[in-house]
């Protein structure tokens, strides 16, 4: 794994992280490169003391990940900044004030942070898939998608990549294609969908709430090929809560024909689970 991409699609695992921003991950210790969920909030203040003279590169961009784990982006940026007058032609560092940036919804200032990272090392794909965020959110999911190519063509064993990808794609209603993506992503990462990863890149978000109960049932549908009936039935859950309107799909797509043969299935089918209201 790398150091940093920003995986939410704004991910999303995507259904409490679904949809974007894609995505929806945000920087973790140095060594990794994974992806973490976006989560946007309020700016937070500068809180804590200016980057010390004297301080290495390496010094102030692990200081400056320690402030990005915790949300103080600003901070984070000036920290990565410093770094970056003592080791300008670093792509990371470029890149990893590109994700602050990003979570501070400042997408003009992201995108051209992700391009300068492009520029400095034209094979550095967390740039690339990190740009696709950038568009996914601005809702250019074409664009988005043409980076994620890039960034797969480059690296094809990030499962944030295609996770992203899949968000993007599903959000232009090419479902074949995004189950496929997710499904990719699923063997490369098997807990994908269940934890918020970290590292150098951000998860895509889906952006509806139809769109959202469709992605879990989608989850759902490629948990039960893969022999996993228990996050199958919870993903199928959620759908059903969040009001999937084909719901009784289930009984006819090949892919829970297994499942439909557990008791836990039927005992779920006959809940009716209440629709949550968003």
């Amino acid at each position: 794994m790398r150091s940093s991409q920003l995986a939410m699609p704004f991910g999303i695992a995507l259904s409490t992280l679904a949809c974007l921003v894609l995505l929806f991950s945000i920087a973790a210790p140095l060594g990794a490169q994974n992806s973490e969920q976006l989560e946007v909030g309020p700016p937070p203040l500068h809180r804590v003391e200016p980057p010390a003279a004297g301080a290495t590169a390496k010094e102030l961009e692990i200081q400056g990940d320690d402030l990005e784990s915790n949300k103080n982006y600003l901070d984070a940026i000036d920290y990565y900044q410093a770094a970056l007058k003592k080791d300008p032609a670093s792509a990371v560092l470029v890149n990893k004030v590109g994700m602050s940036q990003l979570l501070l919804r400042r997408y003009k200032d992201a995108r051209k942070s992700f391009e300068r990272a492009i520029r400095l090392d034209k094979k550095y794909a967390n740039a690339y898939a990190n740009l696709g965020v950038v568009y996914y959110e601005d809702g250019s999911c074409g664009k988005a998608v043409k980076y994620y190519d890039l960034a797969i063509g480059l690296d094809g064993d990030e499962a944030v990549f295609y996770n992203n990808r899949a968000a993007a794609l599903f959000v232009k209603k090419d479902f074949e294609k995004a189950m496929a993506d997710y499904n990719k992503a699923l063997q490369l990462d098997p807990d994908i969908f269940e934890r918020a990863v970290r590292g150098g890149g951000v998860q895509a978000k889906l952006p509806s709430p139809e769109d959202i109960a469709h992605y879990d049932y989608v989850l759902a549908k490629i948990y039960a090929r893969n022999g996993a009936a228990e996050r199958s039935l919870h993903y199928l859950k959620k759908a059903m809560e969040e009001g999937y309107k084909d719901i009784k799909d289930v009984y006819k797509d090949n892919e829970f024909s297994t499942v439909r043969k557990d008791p836990r299935f039927a005992e779920l089918m006959a809940s009716k689970p209440v629709v949550l209201q968003n």
